[in-house]
């Protein structure tokens, strides 16, 4: 599209471009040293130009918000920056973002979708094919693209062993799967008492359960869900 605007020769059959006034982009992890800014500072304040100063008719391209900062705190910025540009800037955007829970937000927001690149495993390889499809994806390739940039295999191996460590134990005590469980501009229901709220949760427990397809659901999703019964159960 930047191509287009300037003139310049643009690689495609076809192209639909609509009115554009301006392109923000908030690429990249870099600190300033000089200025005094941690890289997370830059991140923050590279975004805040565009939560500021984005209209309908702009393009924006994010990749990678909140990664400076802790994952609650950084997945807790990345959905609220995300809705932002959805429900009040209205911008087109490309938001980049390896937080899972953000593909979430085409639920409550039409205008949003999910799309992934393919990828194809080879038992401990892979290859990207740079396929765009819809849908968000399934898994994260990061032990595969550390082994491709070199990584040690004894560092990858005790990495992949940890990592299957970490996906068996129950996230009981960790509130990241219920960080988007309650509507946020509903705060009186999550404030009910215990005895009001029981019947419900009962409720929504027998629902989730009738509608649940194990053979339809991936490993991934199949944890989330058993993760979101959980909930619903205590």
């Amino acid at each position: 599209m930047l191509l287009a605007y300037i003139g310049s020769y643009v690689p495609a059959t076809s192209a639909t471009i609509g009115p554009i006034d301006r392109i923000f982009t908030r690429i990249g992890a870099n600190d300033d040293l000089a200025g005094g800014r941690s890289t997370f500072m830059v991140e923050m304040t590279e975004s805040a130009a565009i939560l500021n100063g984005a209209t309908e008719h702009s393009l924006v391209l994010m990749d990678e918000v909140g990664r400076g900062t802790s994952t609650f705190d950084g997945l807790a910025l990345a959905w609220a920056i995300a809705r932002h540009l959805i429900d009040s800037s209205r911008s087109f955007t490309l938001f980049a973002t390896h937080y899972f829970e953000l593909t979430q937000l085409p639920e409550a927001h039409p205008s949003a979708a999910n799309v992934h690149l393919s990828a194809v495993e080879h038992k401990d390889s892979i290859v990207f094919l740079h396929a765009v499809q819809d849908g968000p994806a399934s898994q994260s390739y990061g032990l595969q693209v550390a082994q491709l940039a070199g990584v040690p295999p004894a560092v990858i191996k005790a990495a992949r062993r940890h990592l299957a460590r970490l996906e068996s134990q129950a996230l009981d005590t960790t509130p990241q799967l219920d960080l988007f469980a309650l509507p946020c501009d509903e705060p009186e229901q999550a404030e009910q008492a215990p005895e009001a709220a029981a019947p419900a949760v009962s409720s929504a427990l027998l629902d989730a359960l009738d509608a649940l397809d194990p053979d339809a659901l991936t490993p991934r999703e199949a944890l989330e869900r058993l993760y979101e019964l959980k909930r619903l159960a205590a």
